[in-house]
């Protein structure tokens, strides 16, 4: 490594741990990955790395989404889980979001493993960022192995169907997948179900241009008034509610599941229209 590269790093970590305020250092020094034969996380996660990475994402969480939190604590501190939040605002920075309150304002804090889309890992650099971060696909299988290694897991059962979504249809959410409640089921893991309010207003669709999504192989393509990928500075209210456990077979029929997986998205919203309800103010 460059010394222009390790001076970077070394500032990228120093500037975290000012945003993330005292105690910080100490905290993320009680980060410690799964490590395979070789000695490195199997799936790429480097925390030295992560330190500095997130210090323009601590910054935006501090700074410019002003992020409050509400109940990160029923976040458990060990053990697999599976975290199900609401998705929406064009880009996935409600994720981020998620993921910095957990490293940064739960004590002791824990890696949160995004599940991304498949075609992710095909972009230049992005793919190997969020690598390092500790991101993966989200196959099965991958969420097995996780889960089998008591780690969190942070599902978006809405998909790009909730993160792409018209203004107009803001915090109406998009019927959940199933695939979270069967990871849920065979692993014994808890589900804590997340509420994102504010990331709805940092970018508002006004329509997909869904020809020219097509022609780039994106799966949305939205317009919007601002300038992507610069959002507006909307507040950011996170709300993590208490875990919930199912019991079940992780082989039922998905018309079998259509119960269990309504009762985690009817969790999901009731955070929704308190969150809502609660804060006074979009932008303030």
């Amino acid at each position: 490594m460059s010394e222009l590269s390790e001076a970077v790093r070394a500032r990228l970590r120093a500037w975290t741990f000012e945003l993330g305020g005292p105690g910080t250092r100490a905290r993320l020094e009680q980060l410690t990955p799964p490590r395979n034969e070789f000695g490195v996380d199997p799936y790429g996660l480097d925390v030295e790395y992560v330190v500095a990475a997130i210090a323009p994402l601590l910054w935006l969480y501090r700074k410019y989404f002003r992020v409050q939190l509400y109940g990160v604590e029923q976040v458990p501190a060990e053990g697999r889980v599976v975290l199900v939040s609401n998705h929406s605002g064009q880009l996935p920075l409600d994720g981020a979001m998620i993921e910095i309150a957990l490293l940064i304002d739960r004590d002791p804090p824990r890696v949160a493993r995004a599940l991304v889309e498949k075609w992710v890992p095909t972009l230049p650099f992005v793919s190997t960022f969020m690598a390092r971060c500790g991101q993966i696909v989200g196959t099965p299988e991958n969420c097995r192995r996780l889960l089998a290694a008591d780690e969190a897991i942070l599902v978006f059962p809405e998909g790009v169907r909730g993160l792409n979504k018209p203004f107009r249809e803001r915090y109406q959410l998009r019927p959940f997948g199933p695939g979270f409640m069967r990871l849920a089921l065979e692993s014994g893991a808890p589900i804590v179900p997340i509420a994102v309010v504010g990331a709805e207003e940092q970018a508002p669709a006004l329509f997909d241009l869904k020809p020219l999504a097509r022609l780039l192989s994106f799966p949305a393509f939205p317009i919007t008034p601002t300038i992507l990928p610069l959002p507006l500075p909307a507040r950011y209210h996170i709300h993590f509610g208490a875990p919930m456990r199912f019991q079940g077979s992780p082989d039922e029929e998905d018309q079998e599941l259509e119960g269990k997986v309504r009762q985690v998205q009817d969790a999901v919203r009731g955070l929704v229209e308190r969150g809502l309800a609660q804060r006074k103010s979009i932008y303030l």
